[in-house]
């Protein structure tokens, strides 16, 4: 991973690019790389607190931990050759000025732009726990590197978080001599998510693979010492452990978008070009609540959305007429489970299993007589169909929907 940061002194003058990039994630990539395409003469600032260039993140949980080829060079995108972007790491923007059109940044300096993007992502979602480097809020290539530091060796590893992130973590860690402890606060691992019988079957992966569970139990806090890490629940019981990892999801970053004036409501609202309400500022990733043309408004922190967008918006902020049409979806791979899924999955409403009898299935959500969401798990090549079913509205046929994918 490249570690580097721009030498240019700081001055009197702003510095002037075309467009500013806030954010330094897959989004920021992808955008960089659209404006370059688009307008090879544009300049491009990416600005960034992470210690590394940009990078593929979800590798962070998946790729990175199961396949030996596949390292940390390999996971970086490889923005600053492909997009021609001058980026500055270990740098974060304090204050953005709409009126005279200018950044601030932590080391002093001003930067002016034509056409600013606002990819700040989130921050994750953190626990009452002592700030210790055993204790991993896991997000960034660095807490990658440093949880790897953590395990293996028969080491004791706590994994917080029954969902995405938490689960991927724990597959990950069990698969590389770690003993993984996975506290979830479903009766059944991912029961929140899946029909009961999809998620019986995911419990009953993580079992065989030797993950121990703690079901229906919340971290409260927690102590370090020398020897380790104790995690106390919510029933008052406690774990010890020579690592945690904590798999919580993110808190969308705003403040920048909230303190310059612009509408922020779960995320920074934008419109169908990821405009902002101001229309030389846009948004897009993680942070961003956009108009979704099937299934409404909402804000989507994966993976698909974060690299659809950033190529959309750096198209349109190079001077391209267009509205986002893409429904995203996202993927998890955990053992020899592999599942995709678009739109809402939520174990709470009414659920359709179409059970394909191979250890494959497709699951439809369904609200108000509308599919909302679809989960594919173990089929491939189906993500078209499953949105021209979400786009059926309550045209579905209930009925009709086994064997429709």
């Amino acid at each position: 991973m490249t570690d580097t940061s721009s030498s240019t002194p700081t001055g009197t003058v702003p510095d002037s690019f075309d467009h500013v990039v806030v954010g330094g994630g897959m989004t920021a990539d992808a955008a960089a790389k659209a404006i370059h395409e688009t307008d090879p003469a544009a300049t491009v600032l990416i600005v960034s607190d992470d210690v590394d260039e940009p990078y593929t993140r979800p590798a962070l949980s998946k790729k990175l931990w199961i396949d030996p080829e596949y390292t940390e060079t390999d996971n970086d995108l490889g923005t600053r050759d492909a997009s021609g972007a001058e980026i500055r790491l270990r740098t974060a923007v304090t204050a953005v000025d709409r009126e005279a059109r200018t950044v601030t940044t932590d080391d002093g300096r001003t930067v002016s732009w034509g056409r600013l993007l606002l990819a700040t992502g989130g921050t994750p979602t953190r626990l009452d726990l002592p700030e210790d480097d055993r204790v991993v809020h896991f997000r960034t290539a660095a807490d990658y590197r440093r949880l790897r530091e953590l395990s293996g060796e028969g080491r004791r590893a706590v994994v917080v978080g029954g969902s995405y992130i938490g689960t991927e973590l724990a597959a990950a860690l069990v698969q590389n001599d770690t003993r993984v402890t996975l506290v979830t606060p479903d009766d059944v691992l991912g029961g929140s998510v899946f029909p009961a019988e999809i998620a019986a079957r995911f419990e009953a992966a993580f079992e065989e693979a030797g993950v121990t569970l703690v079901r229906g139990r919340r971290v409260e806090g927690g102590s370090v010492s020398d020897t380790g890490v104790r995690v106390v629940l919510d029933d008052g019981s406690s774990l010890e452990a020579d690592a945690v990892a904590v798999g919580l999801g993110i808190t969308p970053s705003t403040e920048l978008a909230e303190e310059a004036g612009l509408e922020v409501e779960d995320g920074i609202v934008v419109d169908a070009s990821l405009r902002t309400s101001d229309p030389h500022v846009f948004a897009a990733g993680d942070v961003a609540s956009y108009p979704d043309r099937i299934l409404g408004r909402r804000r989507v922190e994966h993976v698909d959305n974060a690299k659809e967008q950033g190529a959309f918006v750096g198209r349109v902020m190079a001077g391209a007429d267009e509205n986002y049409g893409h429904t995203p979806y996202y993927y998890s791979k955990v053992f020899d489970i592999s599942y995709e899924a678009l739109g809402t999955l939520d174990a709470s409403l009414e659920t359709v299993v179409d059970d394909k009898g191979d250890g494959s299935a497709v699951a439809y959500y369904l609200s108000d007589g509308a599919v909302v969401g679809v989960l594919l798990w173990n089929v491939e090549d189906a993500r078209d169909a499953a949105r021209a079913v979400l786009a059926e509205g309550t045209d579905v046929s209930r009925d009709g929907l086994v064997g429709r994918i």
